[in-house]
């Protein structure tokens, strides 16, 4: 019976101990706010104001980076040009004209790299490590909703 009683009483103790950390957690994160609130009224902080956000699409910020006259226009020359860098950079011997072996340099230093060996041939355990290194996919972090703009109002 004692085991009963001393297992109810550690049960509580942990429960009692799990509401305290929760209740201390929520009120320090709540607290946050009004502690940034005020700060950024009395010196560097917080702006009063949210800066605007971008209101430039995808499609426009490309155009920008295209556009190097800013005239409002992408020309042939200025469309073409990150391809003809792209070209000098694998134009090794700069004769104009792309070879296999030029336009393949990176593969074939891929490859080189992984035949641990130098057998002329990958073992599975060599090709798995010509794998591309995939980036890490983009969090979103968009802003809340403001409060003036409350979901289910119209105006």
């Amino acid at each position: 019976m004692w085991r009963y009683i001393v297992g109810c009483v550690a049960t509580l103790a942990l429960v009692t101990a799990g509401v305290l950390l929760l209740n201390r957690n929520a009120r320090s994160v709540a607290a946050l706010p009004q502690a940034a609130l005020v700060q950024g009224g009395e010196g560097p902080g917080l702006p009063d104001v949210a800066p605007a956000a971008s209101e430039q699409t995808r499609a426009a910020r490309r155009f920008d980076r295209y556009d190097q006259d800013s005239n409002g226009s992408v020309a042939r020359e200025e469309y073409l040009a990150p391809r003809r860098k792209a070209f000098v950079r694998l134009d090794a011997n700069h004769d104009g004209a792309l070879s296999f072996d030029e336009w393949a340099v990176k593969t074939e230093a891929r490859f080189a790299e992984a035949d641990k060996d130098k057998s002329g041939s990958m073992t599975p355990t060599e090709f798995a490590a010509t794998a591309p290194k995939r980036k890490p996919p983009r969090i979103r972090r968009d802003c809340p909703p403001s409060a003036a703009a409350a979901p289910g109002d119209d105006g």
